[in-house]
């Protein structure tokens, strides 16, 4: 297995800290407005690694973070608190907010069928983590304080702009510099934040009542449950310039190394336009795109056929011609269930070890997934390969690209979350007692959540949107 190491601007083997386990750290969302569709590309993708080290044969362990403070709007020390922000947007707490749109990066994860890290952790509920990081930084003398709290030193850290291949002498930092002329260099970077009196979320420290800086939060928590060394950290390219140069130099500061052997990144979903972004009010969320009707498998099957590290130009066009695609493997799963059933030994039925080794050479040279979904149409297409055997080889791949298609039935019934089948019952109770309002109330919420309950007199059918 090859990856591309940001830190050296290279693919690498992977060699892993324990033989046979992986641990990964993956930046999650800031809980403070809806996650859209180019948000999720990140996660579809690391979802991908994480399935993929799993298929050859890792044991993961996949941890993420929920920013649910400390994110202020500009990606450096100013601006305000983006949880504040979102709650003075809806005139709700600063709680309520994170609980509702913690609730909505969920749901997305659900839809896209990615499969939730072993560990979510919230950075509000590892202050104390943070405090012990920042007295150890400092303990180590790598930082100082301001009049706006407890500030990270660069000086102290000689590589703090190698990582990003920083030009440090033509950097903006003039905003930084307006809001706390104390520190020795625009760069360097707040640890705690002290200097906001009114702001909602605060904690007594060893710095005065104050709130984490934002990049520490990533740096106390994957250490906390990854050990000081782990072997991958992902996160958007965005991220490279700060927020993980930032994550170095405070694993530099507090343990003499930097925290990860592996930094992958990837690029972007973007419209022809350019980038999506909240504060432009452009893009789309995954709950749009079930409003207006679409398959959400279609949407990964979409994202599979690009690389992480070039990112994807989404439309709604290249939305539905991966639609087509993604309804002819169904197709083909309908018509291969139906025709193996007709063979009297199931042992005569095998995965195709050929078309396998194909898949995972390709997978394992830094995830290259458009080359891994050719070698799955070739599999599927190839007459010489026996139908039954083109089905259990379509199967297994799928533990990778995850799009369900081990409950594709003949008549396209697929699997209902457990969540959708609870809706279900309760509907038909009401149902049953002839409370339509509550039963449509239901129909319509099973239907935003991406199925479709179609009556028949006493019965009913279930199926996805699209």
């Amino acid at each position: 297995m090859r990856v591309y190491n940001t830190a050296s601007r290279r693919k690498e083997e992977l060699r892993t800290i324990r033989k046979g386990k992986v641990g990964i750290y993956s930046c999650g969302p800031t809980v403070y407005w809806d996650q859209h569709i180019g948000n999720m590309y990140a996660f579809l993708s690391w979802d991908v690694l994480n399935r993929v080290l799993k298929y050859i044969g890792y044991e993961t362990k996949w941890v993420m973070n929920i920013t649910d403070v400390g994110h202020l709007t500009s990606d450096n020390d100013t601006g305000e608190d983006k949880m504040e922000k979102g709650a003075k947007r809806e005139g709700l707490t600063v709680w309520e907010i994170a609980k509702k749109y913690e609730k909505q990066f969920m749901e997305s994860l659900e839809l896209l069928n990615i499969e939730k890290p072993d560990v979510f952790c919230r950075a509000t509920e590892h202050i104390e983590e943070q405090i012990r990081l920042a007295k150890r930084i400092e303990k180590n003398g790598f930082s100082y304080k301001t009049k706006t709290g407890l500030v990270f030193d660069t000086e102290k850290f000689k590589d703090y702009a190698k990582f990003a291949n920083l030009k440090l002498e033509k950097l903006d930092m003039g905003n930084r510099v307006e809001v706390d002329k104390g520190k020795k260099h625009e760069w360097d970077f707040l640890l705690w934040v002290t200097n906001q009196p009114d702001h909602i979320m605060k904690w007594d420290s060893p710095w005065g009542q104050g709130f984490p800086g934002w990049h520490i939060e990533c740096t106390a928590m994957s250490t906390k449950y990854l050990g000081e060394l782990f072997d991958i950290h992902t996160g958007g390219m965005e991220h490279i310039p700060v927020h993980h140069t930032n994550e170095i130099a405070q694993g530099y500061g507090a343990f003499g190394k930097m925290t990860a052997n592996y930094w992958m990144h990837n690029a972007w979903l973007s419209l022809k336009k350019g980038k999506m972004s909240k504060s432009g009010g452009g893009g789309y969320t995954v709950q749009d795109l079930v409003k207006q009707g679409f398959d959400l498998l279609a949407l990964r099957y979409l994202v599979l056929m690009s690389h992480y590290r070039k990112g994807l130009i989404f439309s709604i066009e290249s939305l539905k011609a991966a639609k087509n695609g993604l309804e002819k493997l169904r197709d083909f799963v309908k018509k291969s269930k139906v025709e193996s059933r007709k063979v009297k030994s199931r042992a005569k039925i095998k995965i195709n070890e050929k078309y396998k080794k194909l898949f995972i050479e390709k997978l394992s040279d830094d995830l290259a997934m458009p080359e891994a979904m050719a070698i799955v149409w070739k599999m599927v297409k190839d007459e010489s390969v026996s139908l039954g055997d083109r089905l259990v080889t379509l199967m297994d791949f799928d533990r990778v690209l995850g799009l369900n298609l081990v409950s594709v039935g003949e008549r396209g019934i697929e699997s209902v979350p457990e969540e959708i089948k609870k809706m279900i019952k309760d509907r038909e109770e009401f149902r049953l007692a002839q409370n339509w309002k509550e039963a449509d109330r239901l129909r319509d919420l099973i239907k935003k959540k991406g199925f479709v309950v179609e009556d028949a007199g006493e019965k009913y059918r279930i199926k996805r949107v699209g």
